[in-house]
């Protein structure tokens, strides 16, 4: 059995979720399975649309964004708007495709446009000497096209149909961009998930507050006349998760290890930190650690214990501790540049301006929709883990067992 997905370790045989995408970036189409879903969870297209859509926006986006209206044909799986057990099939169309019919394709192509389109000069930051170097490839564009983040839409699909699942059991989940270049967010300590999410997704930057955000249009602006690019960081936000995913016991099964790994598999992506992370290790301990104390019984949490703070992220030993999972993802900026920095010419050695392909100023705002998905991968994949369930009934009977048992202590 072959790999599915970013995320799979040496015990892959036993993993319950776990998907699979194909497709290059102006190929015909993305392609993506999802296996592991329960049956019986309710899939609204409408909701998939809309997150596919979060991804193509933003300040700084380049032209193809105006080309491609992306949404999701599911093909498989699902019936009458809800999942029925088996593998859902997904389909991200590329409208581009018509563009470079005779150039990319299986069955043969026109060698003299496709020479026209060859790229033969790797661009630093990318993957395409790596990628050609590994895999023998002449024209860069075998690498470009499946290395693009482009891909990320199958992957933003996939994240959907997840999300769904969890929302079904009261976990939710939100990316939003707390740096844009030199432009940083105040901490949105003041406002619950309700009023962050509704403030988020009414900034085209993915910012909460609306002051960050027209600075971070200017930052965008400069970066632009300057003929630049920039990168960002991203914060993602899960409340509902319950105590008890992932597990202590082995290495591969530690949460935090999983979620940054699957954070650090999105294109352009350079450093993961779970709750205060790398500024924890300038702290003493007192002022990292957070303190036990117990409240009232709450409908809306396992147990009684709690923590004043959440420097740890919602995660301690690999393991959910029952406060809102936190995590940051930092993206370098986009490295296609419209001042190609220096490369070599792959033909003759000769030292040369980078080539140049079609691109955004910056996508950090659609790469927090991206984060929002993976992490919601990775939340659901560990709940069908520790819970299971054939059914979304049967994973909510389990839930409510497991609730009661934790609420017993």
């Amino acid at each position: 059995m072959g790999r599915a997905g970013p995320d799979l370790g040496p015990r892959e045989m036993n993993v319950l979720l776990r998907y699979l995408t194909a497709g290059e970036s102006h190929g015909p189409m993305l392609v993506a399975i999802l296996e592991g879903l329960p049956a019986g969870v309710p899939i609204r297209q409408e909701a998939v649309d809309a997150r596919l859509r979060q991804r193509q926006g933003g300040p700084g986006r380049g032209g193809r964004q105006r080309i491609e209206k992306d949404a999701a044909e599911i093909v498989a799986g699902v019936r009458a708007g809800e999942t029925v057990g088996g593998p859902v099939g997904l389909l991200v169309r590329n409208r581009d495709w018509e563009n470079w019919r005779g150039i990319l394709g299986a069955d043969g192509v026109d060698s003299a446009r496709a020479e026209e389109k060859a790229l033969y000069r790797p661009r630093p930051g990318h993957a395409d000497l790596a990628g050609a170097l590994k895999y023998d490839r002449r024209d860069l564009r075998d690498v470009l096209e499946r290395a693009s983040a482009r891909e990320t839409a199958a992957r933003v699909a996939v994240g959907a149909l997840c999300l769904e699942l969890l929302e079904q059991i009261g976990i939710r989940v939100l990316g939003h961009v707390v740096a844009l270049g030199p432009v940083e967010a105040p901490p949105p300590a003041h406002l619950g998930f309700d009023e962050l999410a509704a403030a988020v997704l009414a900034s085209d930057c993915r910012c909460w507050d609306p002051g960050t955000t027209l600075r971070m249009h200017e930052a965008v602006r400069q970066a632009t006349l300057a003929r630049d690019t920039l990168g960002g960081r991203i914060e993602v936000q899960a409340e509902g998760v319950p105590p008890g995913l992932g597990s202590y016991a082995a290495s591969d099964r530690r949460l935090d290890g999983r979620l940054a790994g699957a954070l650090m598999s999105i294109q352009a992506m350079k450093g993961v930190e779970v709750g205060i992370g790398i500024a924890a290790a300038a702290l003493p301990g007192s002022q990292v650690h957070d303190e036990i104390v117990t409240g009232p019984e709450d409908a809306g949490r396992y147990t009684r214990y709690r923590r004043p703070t959440n420097r740890a992220g919602g995660i301690e030993g690999g393991v959910t501790n029952g406060e809102p999972v936190v995590v940051r993802v930092a993206m370098k900026p986009i490295p296609t540049l419209l001042r190609p920095l220096r490369s070599a010419d792959m033909r003759t050695g000769e030292v040369i301006a980078a080539g140049y392909e079609r691109s955004d100023i910056t996508s950090v705002p659609a790469a927090s929709v991206v984060a929002e998905a993976v992490v919601g991968f990775v939340l659901a994949q560990a709940v069908l883990e520790k819970f299971g369930g054939d059914s979304l009934g049967e994973l909510r009977r389990n839930l409510d067992g497991y609730r009661r048992q934790v609420g017993a202590r």
